[in-house]
């Protein structure tokens, strides 16, 4: 029997990966390990609720004795989607950063090596590679080049993988992927929380001179895309994935301006952060050569559907616009109003 453990599986991309597996493959069983941060949502999967293939265990991947017990208890796989991510908090306090997304990947390393796991997949970001000139895109030989302590961190923990791979032979692959959207997204990132904001009318601050370009995917191509690492992935290697849909921030906010039907007197531009990565680009040639996997998701049907999920899940957004967000907004982009 397949048995996966999926860390952080009740934050936006781990609980879609989560979904796609019990809905996709009836042979696989799945433990979720999650420590529920402000961005780890049990409401995430309320929908997998005595699933039968399904287990929720609250854990921390920086707790060595419950990661051993988790992975000790008949897990065959390890997938890694646990990490502090925000970029913005990671340049206010690092030290979270540090501490759950190397030392946390270290436990869950040893752990696996430990009990001779049969795959361990570490799910990175583009964001290792640093800043793109006008031209180029990201591969996987692409030198690492960190610009902010998040990248930073997640590209001492790809190298840690890297090491256990090269040291203890542990049959582990790194997916690195470009800016992911879609339902289930803290609304701290651009695409949800601009739609969040504007539903209510709320200006949306916009970086510098909005001309920083992010290339966008729809977590589901990108769950399709870490699956096929899983299951074809070489051992010791690195995949791209991307959607080849490279957008100024700019022109995405005025997109969803104007899906929304709102004015664009609602855009308030805001002092640039420190070291923003100007642009990313990713090459993905080698997921779809050696994994078979493509993209499917139109970025158009993609954000319209994204937009369509949060109007309709007006409660999911209530719950996590709370006084915490409200509070850690003000002290990033000033009053909401």
């Amino acid at each position: 029997m397949t048995t996966v453990l999926v860390t952080g599986g009740c934050g936006f991309i781990g609980s879609n990966f989560i979904r796609h597996l019990l809905q996709s493959d009836p042979g696989v069983h799945v433990v979720n390990f999650d420590c529920l941060t402000y961005a780890g949502n049990l409401a995430n999967l309320a929908d997998t609720t005595g699933h039968p293939r399904y287990k929720f265990i609250k854990g921390d991947i920086t707790d060595r004795d419950a990661v051993r017990a988790a992975i000790g208890a008949g897990v065959t796989d390890v997938i890694n989607f646990a990490a502090e991510s925000h970029v913005d908090r990671s340049i206010l306090d690092s030290g979270p950063f540090v501490h759950t997304n190397i030392i946390g990947t270290q436990i869950l390393l040893d752990a696996a090596r430990e009990f001779k796991v049969t795959k361990y997949v570490q799910v990175s970001t583009d964001e290792v590679y640093g800043s793109l000139g006008p031209t180029g895109a990201f591969t996987e030989q692409t030198p690492l080049d960190p610009s902010s302590p998040y990248s930073a961190s997640k590209t001492g923990a790809d190298l840690l993988v890297k090491a256990y791979h090269h040291t203890f032979g542990m049959p582990a692959v790194i997916t690195r992927c470009s800016n992911n959207y879609g339902p289930y997204q803290f609304p701290e990132k651009l695409i949800p929380l601009f739609v969040t904001n504007l539903m209510q009318d709320i200006p949306v601050p916009v970086y510098g001179d909005g001309m920083q370009i992010r290339d966008w995917i729809h977590v589901l191509d990108h769950c399709t895309g870490v699956e096929a690492a899983w299951r074809k992935g070489r051992a010791g290697e690195v995949y791209n994935f991307g959607g080849r849909c490279e957008k100024p921030n700019l022109e995405l906010t005025h997109l969803l301006i104007d899906l929304l039907g709102k004015p664009r007197t609602l855009i308030r531009y805001v002092q640039d952060r420190p070291g923003h990565d100007r642009r990313y680009a990713i090459d993905c040639t080698k997921a779809e050569q050696e994994l078979g996997w493509t993209r499917r998701v139109t970025f158009e049907q993609g954000l319209k559907e994204t937009i369509d999920w949060y109007k309709a899940n007006a409660e999911w957004v209530a719950n996590i616009r709370n006084k915490e967000y409200l509070k850690y907004y003000e002290k990033q982009y000033g009053q909401i109003k």
